[in-house]
């Protein structure tokens, strides 16, 4: 999920192109899903960051998937009736600079272990774990007596939805503010 302006950010660039340790975040998720188990990515674009869809396509030689800009939740859900495949999808926020190939596999891992593949899961950090890091929370919800906010990264397929706790730090940093940025450059 790349399409967003980065407005929060405040940078002279789309959000997903802002780089961090020198690289753009979406390059930094595009080569952590290459690391991973995962066969193919897609980028999902925007009319809000074109330059976005230019880069993915003609740098990283990644498939587009084109949506409106009505918001992540919209956007994401285009992308899903865009889909022709069989079976659940990984989607990933172009805002984790952090995230590799390692935390992929084992979010995949615990999803085919314990969920035996069926279902959604959506994977959550602690927000403690993120005041701690210095990051930004956003859309936190309070469940079994804990606040914990969304990581950006979840398995979208059909049935029940399952939640997938993490303690990683790698899935804390979402890059939304400039705070953030220097949070994920320190910990790179």
């Amino acid at each position: 999920m790349c399409g967003g302006p980065g407005t929060r950010l405040d940078a002279p660039v789309e959000k997903p192109l802002f780089e961090v340790g020198g690289r753009p975040m979406v390059d930094r998720v595009a080569t952590a899903l290459a690391d991973s188990r995962i066969e193919t990515a897609h980028a999902v674009v925007s009319p809000h960051a074109p330059e976005t869809r230019e880069h993915v396509r003609d740098d990283l030689g990644l498939p587009t998937i084109g949506t409106p800009g009505d918001g992540y939740v919209a956007d994401l859900g285009a992308a899903l009736e865009q889909h022709d495949g069989d079976g659940p999808l990984l989607t990933v926020a172009a805002d984790l600079p952090l995230l590799d190939g390692e935390v992929v596999d084992a979010l995949v891992d615990d999803y085919e272990d314990r969920h035996g593949g069926e279902g959604s899961m959506a994977a959550y950090v602690p927000a403690a774990l993120k005041r701690q890091l210095g990051v930004g929370v956003d859309g936190s919800k309070r469940t079994g007596g804990r606040e914990l906010a969304p990581a950006g990264i979840n398995v979208v397929g059909a049935g029940l939805d399952h939640l997938y706790l993490s303690h990683d730090a790698r899935l804390a940093v979402n890059v939304n503010r400039p705070g953030d940025a220097d949070v994920a450059e320190a910990l790179l």
